[in-house]
């Protein structure tokens, strides 16, 4: 499954969250260990989710919007 991920640059270097997984946050002092932490975490969140039992979310759609800059 693809997840979107959202990757913000904060004042300690990038932070990084999941829309369809609540709580599954990163943060990195660079955008590649900040993807390569939320990878991670993703399939934890995962993993703790089945061993609760509880049901996997779907990946929803994602879109982008383009406007003149």
């Amino acid at each position: 499954m693809k997840y979107a991920v959202i990757i913000e640059r904060c004042e300690s270097g990038f932070g990084a969250h999941v829309p369809d997984l609540p709580g599954c946050i990163a943060v990195g002092c660079s955008r590649e260990q900040v993807l390569q932490l939320i990878h991670e975490a993703v399939a934890m969140h995962l993993e703790e989710l089945r061993l609760a039992g509880e049901r996997v979310p779907v990946p929803s759609s994602v879109a982008f919007v383009e406007v003149a800059a």
